[in-house]
């Protein structure tokens, strides 16, 4: 990965951006494709929508989109001796939040708080063996009372992990936020890329949707302004390959060996083999999820939009989902951006993606 591709990527996962509260990163999303697009707007959910006109006339209409929204925290309560009580955003797991450090992002900019708890000395066995709750945890910014810290920090602020991206060895990489901010990364990368080939055969749409981590909901108001006719959904995915994970029920993902093609009920066939193909042809190496429901990803609402879309899911496989230290290849990332924009240029009508 080129320097200048790291230090978007770095920039972009640690922007907060809790569900909700997305704009931050979103900024640097419409300052980097501002050069690179036809169009760029952002509509009423917050949702960024890039396009990039294409070579010709009713050219089928593709839709690339990857959640920008991360897990987090809000702040519901402030007691008497000045401690934060908060509400999780999100899947958060609450094993992992006790002695976290946190920042809690305020109208005056980010403060830096504790997650705090009870010395394992001053706990009963019982104890130790039971997870605290989320809303019976609370975070320590500092303050002496409710007063002091009434003053830095209102009800309703996001929270998120202080912590940002690091390398491992290798291409390896740990950061939080990588779900799904990395998408949004493909995402851009991909606009840039087919922009350097020149006019793809498509009218292409590139969305970093909001709201995902709750509902996928910036994926359905996106998809029915956009109405595609081609949407694939870039987003994280199981990898499986080390201590506890069960092969048998999730399949064998390996991080470092490339991308996830889903197959199943919410991914077009014809889309499928496309995108296989495309990977074949590329030399790109591709690892194959079986996905017999909805994948639970912004793919599903895209499929279901309107009319329905041909629609397909593109992962990348990451260690350690919704925690602080997600891990995953950058390697993976490139050649998740070279299948898809290889793939974009393949496209030809929407006749091609009609089963038969």
């Amino acid at each position: 990965m080129k320097d200048q591709d790291f230090d978007f990527l770095k920039e972009l996962v640690e922007a907060p951006s809790p569900s909700g509260f997305e704009q931050p990163a979103q900024r640097i999303i419409r300052r980097v494709l501002d050069p690179v697009v036809d169009e760029l707007r952002t509509d009423v959910m917050g949702n960024v929508i890039a396009r990039i006109d294409g070579a010709g006339e009713n050219l089928p209409r593709v839709m690339l989109a990857g959640h920008c929204d991360e897990i987090g925290f809000m702040v519901k309560y402030v007691d008497d001796g000045g401690f934060l009580f908060f509400a999780p955003i999100g899947g958060v797991d609450a094993h992992l939040v006790p002695g976290q450090r946190v920042n809690v992002h305020t109208a005056s900019g980010p403060i830096l708080g504790v997650v705090g708890k009870k010395p394992i000395h001053m706990m009963e066995t019982k104890d130790r063996e039971t997870v605290v709750k989320l809303n019976k945890q609370f975070i320590d910014i500092g303050c002496n009372d409710k007063a002091e810290a009434e003053k830095l920090v209102a009800i309703g602020d996001p929270v998120t992990f202080a912590v940002g991206l690091e390398r491992l060895q290798g291409d390896r990489v740990i950061s939080r936020a990588f779900d799904d901010k990395m998408g949004a990364f493909i995402v851009a990368r991909v606009l840039q890329e087919v922009r350097r080939r020149g006019a793809p055969p498509v009218e292409l749409f590139g969305v970093t949707t909001v709201q995902e981590e709750v509902g996928l909901r910036g994926g359905t108001t996106s998809a029915y302004g956009v109405n595609p006719d081609v949407a694939i959904a870039i987003d994280v995915g199981f990898a499986t390959d080390y201590p506890e994970m069960d092969k048998k029920e999730i399949g064998e993902f390996k991080v470092g060996k490339g991308p996830i093609i889903a197959r199943g009920a919410n991914v077009n066939p014809a889309l499928f083999e496309l995108l296989t193909a495309t990977a074949r042809e590329e030399n790109i190496p591709f690892q194959i999820m079986g996905a017999p429901r909805g994948t639970g990803t912004d793919a599903n609402v895209m499929q279901l939009s309107r009319a329905g879309s041909a629609a397909a899911l593109v992962s990348v496989p990451l260690r350690y989902m919704h925690t602080p230290v997600e891990l995953l290849s950058l390697e993976d990332l490139e050649n998740t951006v070279k299948l898809l924009a290889s793939a974009i240029f393949k496209i030809e009508n929407i006749s091609q993606f009609i089963p038969n």
